[in-house]
């Protein structure tokens, strides 16, 4: 048998080069010996060495936390401060501060005015201070503010229901806001039968579950009990607020108002209390919740008036009440002796308080052309003139010069929509209309006399109903034909819409972020790249050493120019709460905020409605915009506040580094302040763009194979030529052109890419970049009460942390 020999079209394959990107093989024999380690042989050879750094970190994080318990309420950190909140109208608060003052435990000092709404508790057995203080869920502004600065709270429940609808809507505004450590305590539990306690315990567990779905329960109704709760608020691990982490911020335990010289209405506020948070900067500026923002002059060191080693005189020990007192005059006393001065403003470091940029109306102005400048213009201008018009047989070019041209009239038209035209155009029509059925409608009825419906229209305002009334009309119009409008017949379109443009496609056509820009946008600061100057700014916090009051210290505060409504806020009995300002945190800018709205509120919340603003430490009123919350460049503007996605709100406002939690609330005209939405700040950009969309509708007339007449579009000629290059889409999801006008009364003919159904709508879509309103205003009045007849009480339980 003949051995196979291969023919001459045998595959020849290439000699395998090797380059750059040599193989293990290669790379040992070039190597001469030099044994290469494998990416695994390393990993196993380091295992020990991981292991090591792991449990190196476990030890840091363990420690740190420990450090950081023994800290707080101990003798060098400040006194554990704890807010106690009743949930339920039921709760006795006197109750419940009288178990807490144990003289047995430790020392009590009430607060100044003798009130037993705040005590300061000082318990050497166990190493700890703590400092009480609280707050009813009715007075939304003192629980928000005091929550900021608490480091735990302590929720009281009844042993029957846990909270009233007033505890639940206080339940919600805090988790939105961020809770710190809590602790949940029921009052009342040993009033009950034997037989019913165990079966309120477990119902009051499911009850809880909803809201706190891992945490104990305790009791508050012994001395056994209370002191136990002590150990646990001592023990408990922090938990972080991130936006009060890295500022300065202090809780005013007295207050002093020096007026000035030349006006007894502004002068120097002394505030004194313990530092938190970070190291206190004289140069930097202070942020006093809803009173503004202030300068410092200086900062005082006078002798703690709480010391935990407090000097006892030996003879006095048994008793505790006059220990009490002759302790309140020793600090006092060592307080006027020891007074030291920490540290001075310079004028040269401290923090301006100017909030907006110096406008100069003569900085947009041009220079005096150049020549080369003129003759280009001049070449322009000729070019230009040539213009093709339309005029009657046997017209002169010179008679033709004063023929005006109806397209260029609109070129001067003023400001003219922006706000009010476009708003209210089809209102007012509607409110004539309604007005005309009414009057139609109305006849005259005899009705039974009735004592309880009498009572009940004397609280109805007419106005405020037609107003919500009005509002639900736009709303269910604006989701059943989302921003069609109708074309106004008594203004030509190309006039009405004249600041519109159409877009190819929305997502990817050019915008110009800096194109026609308001007047407003001259006033605010802007960042050249808003993240990196944020990370900039925490890594100095965390790893430059500042000058200044340490956390734990007990100082005064020389605040300068402050008014003296201040000082009568206080001593009313409201809580005094500064923070220290980041750099640029003074000054305004353009903020966006995702919220999503709050579940228990179903009223229609339009745009650029006056609205009450909660975002980090500072509360304020603006008008805000509503836009989708989406990664492109361009966001549709949304004419309401929607209830099943979350939207961005834009408005003027002092800049603030997130992470904040922000909270929207509207005033009620009898006062009331009801919660319209939570979210948290997504960032500081005035380059964001808002982008407002309308369609205008229209009716195929005649249909053809591909061509079809429109009417109802236009009511013009001219208004045909002028929107001639914007693209048409239909509902049913065709696309096309106009193609010529059709007579002089808007009828046109357009083309599609397939055959209309005679059933469907022409559409055109034109855009517009929207901005918000200036209305800016840090005073923000206080809110009656809550009642619980305002509050709905089928609000679901839906967790807003």
């Amino acid at each position: 048998m003949a051995a196979h020999r291969s023919g001459p079209l045998k595959q020849q394959n290439k000699a395998h080069k090797g380059g750059r990107h040599r193989g293990r093989g290669s790379a040992q024999r070039d190597g001469k010996g030099l044994k290469i380690l494998s990416k695994k042989m390393r990993k196993e050879l380091s295992k020990v060495d991981q292991r090591h750094r792991a449990s190196q970190l476990r030890k840091q994080k363990k420690e740190a936390v420990l450090a950081e318990k023994r800290q707080l309420g101990s003798k060098d950190g400040p006194p554990h401060q704890v807010l106690v909140v009743p949930l339920h109208d039921k709760i006795s608060l006197p109750e419940a501060f009288r178990l807490l003052q144990d003289t047995d435990t430790g020392t009590v000092h009430l607060n100044e005015c003798g009130s037993t709404h705040s005590f300061m508790l000082l318990c050497p057995r166990l190493k700890h201070r703590w400092f009480f203080t609280s707050a009813r869920p009715g007075d939304l502004h003192t629980v928000l503010d005091m929550a900021k600065v608490a480091d735990t709270i302590l929720f009281l429940l009844d042993p029957l229901e846990g909270w009233d609808s007033i505890g639940d809507y206080c339940l919600s505004c805090l988790f939105a806001q961020g809770l710190p450590t809590y602790t949940l305590a029921v009052q009342g539990i040993s009033g009950l039968p034997p037989r019913k306690q165990i079966d309120a315990r477990k119902k009051l567990s499911k009850t809880v579950e909803k809201r706190f779905p891992s945490d104990k329960l305790l009791l508050l109704d012994t001395q056994q009990e209370a002191e136990m709760l002590l150990r646990q608020l001592a023990n408990q691990k922090q938990r972080h607020l991130a936006f009060r982490d890295r500022r300065a911020y202090l809780f005013a335990h007295a207050a002093d108002f020096v007026p000035s010289e030349e006006n007894n209405l502004v002068g120097t506020l002394k505030i004194s209390g313990y530092v938190r948070g970070q190291t206190l900067n004289v140069n930097s500026l202070l942020h006093i919740i809803g009173q503004g923002d202030f300068q410092m002059k200086q900062i005082d060191a006078p002798m703690d008036p709480f010391p935990l080693n407090f000097r006892m005189i030996k003879s006095q020990k048994e008793d505790p009440g006059v220990t009490m007192e002759i302790c309140a005059m020793d600090a006092v006393a060592d307080m006027e002796e020891d007074l030291k001065v920490v540290m001075k403003a310079d004028p040269d470091k401290q923090e301006s308080l100017q909030t907006e940029v110096n406008l100069d109306p003569m900085e947009g102005e041009q220079t005096w052309p150049t020549e080369e400048e003129l003759s280009e213009a001049n070449d322009f201008l000729k070019e230009s003139s040539k213009v093709v018009k339309k005029v009657p047989k046997g017209t002169s070019s010179y008679q033709a010069e004063w023929i005006l041209d109806e397209d260029g009239e609109s070129d001067g038209e003023d400001e003219y929509d922006d706000m009010q035209r476009e708003d209210f155009i089809e209102e007012e029509s509607q409110d004539e209309g309604s007005e005309k059925e009414e009057e139609e409608e109305y006849e005259t009825m005899t009705m039974g006399e009735s004592v309880h419906d009498d009572l009940y229209d004397e609280n109805v305002d007419d106005e405020a109903e037609e107003k919500m009334l009005e509002k639900y009309k736009q709303e269910r119009l604006q989701e059943m034909f989302p921003d069609e409008i109708d074309t106004p017949r008594d203004v030509a379109a190309r006039i009405r819409f004249q600041k519109y443009r159409g877009l190819k496609s929305f997502r990817t056509s050019p915008w110009d972020p800096k194109e026609n820009l308001p007047q407003d946008y001259a006033r605010i600061f802007q960042f050249q790249n808003f993240t990196n100057t944020r990370k900039r700014i925490f890594k100095e916090i965390e790893e430059k050493e500042v000058e200044g009051a340490e956390v734990g210290w007990y100082v005064t505060l020389h605040v300068s120019e402050v008014p003296l409504s201040v000082v009568e806020y206080f001593k009313r009995g409201a809580p005094l709460i500064a923070f220290s300002l980041l750099p640029h945190e003074q000054k305004m800018s353009v903020l966006n905020m995702v919220v999503s709205r709050h579940p228990g509120n179903i009223e229609p919340v339009k745009a650029k409605e006056d609205l009450i603003f909660h975002c980090g430490f500072r509360r304020f009123r603006a008008s805000p915009l509503f836009s989708q919350h989406t990664a492109a460049d361009k966001h549709k503007f949304q004419r309401f506040l929607t209830a099943d996605v979350a939207l961005v709100v834009t408005i003027y406002g002092p800049i603030t580094f997130p992470p904040a939690s922000v909270l929207l609330f509207k005033q009620n005209s009898n006062g009331m302040h009801s919660l319209i939405a939570t979210g948290y700040l997504l960032s500081v950009d005035p380059d964001r763009m808002v982008i407002k969309r309308i369609v205008l509708s229209g009716h195929p007339f005649k249909i053809f194979t591909k061509m079809a007449v429109v009417r109802y579009m236009f009511f013009s000629r001219e208004d045909v030529l002028w929107f001639k290059p914007v693209e048409l889409r239909t509902k049913w999801g065709r696309r096309g052109h106009i193609k010529e006008p059709l007579g002089t009364h808007g009828h046109m003919k357009c083309s599609f890419d397939g055959k209309l159904k005679s059933q469907d709508t022409v559409l055109m879509n034109l855009y517009k970049r929207v901005f918000p309103k200036w209305t800016y205003d840090p005073y923000v009045p206080d809110p009656v009460p809550w009642m619980k007849s305002e509050i709905s009480l089928a609000v679901p339980e839906v967790d807003m942390e």
